[in-house]
């Protein structure tokens, strides 16, 4: 990590974490299969790109606005191993799912906001479709929020205009690669994915999250272990 260029590393966490975030099966992924199986590529492809916009936004607004904050002190270490916790928590969900599952709910009053934002907008075009259906999943905000405080501790991305502009950019790239490649893979089968198949991209992506917070979890212990040799010094 320490030979990669800082704005390369930057661009290089926001294309696998955008890839990784894009991949469970929810509300953007089903309306660009069974939309893309109706009305083909063009279409599906509107609605990824409309929500590809609304993430970057979503994405943009916790890096500028919120993570600069969770990076102090002790708010650092508890955001370090909340994040744990919540990627432990989703990759478990999503390996163990039964049935295709939303991939970042928070309660039933977030569900009441997303409705009501749905409604009162009503998209009509596929951009928009993509755009208010992103904007109205309040969990992908807070998914950004620890995901940017975490990469900021870690300097992975570093505290500047540069950095985080780049991974934004690598979010938009990794975001926008899958959105598109599904859409094509849909208008290719002419057809709705199985039941089986979305349970098998849902648990990959748990597999996925589940290495992350492996790997996670070793570093806040490898952390733990430098501070008490350094305090035994």
């Amino acid at each position: 990590m320490e030979s990669i260029h800082p704005i390369a590393l930057a661009a290089l966490t926001g294309f696998i974490s955008g890839l990784l975030l894009s991949i469970p099966v929810g509300p953007i992924n089903l309306t660009i299969m069974n939309e893309g199986a109706r009305r083909g590529f063009k279409w599906a492809v509107m609605i990824g790109l409309g929500a590809t916009v609304m993430e970057v936004i979503y994405c943009f607004v916790a890096f500028t606005s919120f993570a600069t904050f969770f990076s102090r002190g002790y708010v650092k270490a508890a955001m370090e191993l909340f994040s744990f916790v919540f990627m432990l928590f989703l990759g478990l969900k999503f390996l163990l799912a039964r049935s295709i599952v939303t991939p970042v709910h928070l309660t039933a009053a977030t569900d009441r906001i997303e409705m009501r934002i749905e409604e009162k907008l009503h998209p009509h075009s596929a951009f928009m479709t993509g755009f208010v259906r992103v904007l109205g999943n309040l969990g992908v905000l807070v998914f950004w929020i620890i995901l940017a405080a975490n990469f900021i501790s870690r300097e992975w991305v570093k505290p500047y205009w540069a950095d985080k502009l780049a991974c934004v950019g690598g979010v938009a790239v990794g975001t926008g690669a899958w959105f598109v490649g599904l859409s094509w893979v849909v208008s290719l089968g002419h057809g709705k994915f199985s039941e089986r198949t979305l349970l098998r991209i849902e648990r990959a992506s748990g597999v996925g999250l589940l290495a992350l917070a492996l790997l996670h979890g070793a570093s806040i212990v490898w952390q733990m272990a430098q501070h008490r040799l350094s305090a035994g010094l």
